[in-house]
């Protein structure tokens, strides 16, 4: 078990720095620049070596160097400033981190409800035609665009019903629909393969033997056919959770949360690399462990792969 673990999170390391790599090449290659999209202003008064003063800064010595100390720094959780606002790059992420914690945890639990039900109750209604339409949802689900989904949520509750105030309202209120918003699309992908799980594990020659012992169709569902089904299920929900930062810029922009969404927007506009290299890092460390989680959850639930480890 020890040799698993050190192997798992020894690749949740590789990942993190090929992230960190990849993350920070391809910010080198954007166009522009942004030093001087931020200080060749003539309001500003700054002089020519004034700004190659503040560039040796943000880019001192050769790329190789900088990529050394960057990485160096990263290491030990300094980020560098941002070059919009001149702050710690580690106090903008943790002024924004709280807002798309609540609404990704918040969306990824009501994604996995979402998924739960529309499997459970498509794979085992009795009704074939019920079944067919509840089995389409995920696939439609999938092709819903994030902002028009957040803008027809607005549209609907609060224009037309006038549940939910788009200005105002308490925090939960301001949460309801960008976490819908958030939770419908990544909640598609999960419910499909919990379904096909479903209907994989249900053809097991085990489950005739449970049924005919006397136990009840809900009973094998859920005592023996879930914990089964789950295993699978359980990767893909780890590799969605994922879409949650990325949707989070979206979701933000629309609803107007300042968020990571909000604040990559932000830096993206502004060109602001120490900022977009931070939320990449952020946003893989965020994947690389919940996914490190579940691959440590498995031996648990699967004696199995308990045994092989």
């Amino acid at each position: 078990m020890t040799r698993y673990l050190l192997s798992r999170v020894g690749q949740a390391a590789l990942v993190l720095w090929a992230a960190f790599t990849a993350g920070y090449l391809l910010l080198q290659l954007l166009p522009g620049d942004a030093i001087l999209i931020k200080f060749q202003n003539p309001e500003l008064g700054l002089s020519p070596g004034q700004i190659a003063e503040i560039r040796s800064y943000y880019a001192p010595g050769s790329p190789f160097l900088d990529y050394l100390r960057t990485l160096t720094g990263f290491l030990h959780g300094s980020f560098g400033y941002s070059i919009d606002t001149g702050t710690p790059v580690v106090d903008r992420l943790g002024e924004a981190l709280p807002e798309t914690a609540r609404l990704a945890s918040a969306a990824f639990l009501l994604a996995l409800v979402i998924a739960v039900v529309i499997a459970f109750a498509g794979s085992h209604s009795r009704t074939s035609w019920i079944r067919g339409a509840l089995l389409s949802v995920p696939s439609l689900l999938v092709a819903v665009p994030a902002f028009w989904l957040g803008i027809l949520l607005i549209q609907v509750f609060s224009f037309r019903l006038r549940l939910v105030p788009v200005i105002g309202g308490s925090e939960l209120q301001q949460l309801v629909l960008p976490v819908l918003t958030l939770a419908v699309p990544v909640s598609a992908p999960i419910a499909q393969v919990l379904a096909r799980s479903i209907d994989e594990v249900s053809t097991q020659p085990f489950v005739p033997v449970v049924a005919a012992k006397g136990a009840s169709r809900w009973w094998i569902l859920w005592r023996h056919v879930a914990r089964n089904a789950v295993l699978p299920t359980m990767t893909v929900a780890g590799l969605t959770f994922g879409e949650l930062v990325a949707g989070s810029v979206v979701t933000e922009t629309v609803f107007g949360r300042n968020g990571i969404g909000r604040l990559t927007e932000q830096a993206v506009n502004a060109q602001d690399t120490p900022v977009l290299l931070a939320v990449v890092v952020l946003a893989a460390g965020a994947f690389v462990l919940v996914n490190l989680v579940v691959d440590l959850l498995f031996p648990v639930l699967d004696p199995r792969l308990r045994a092989a480890s």
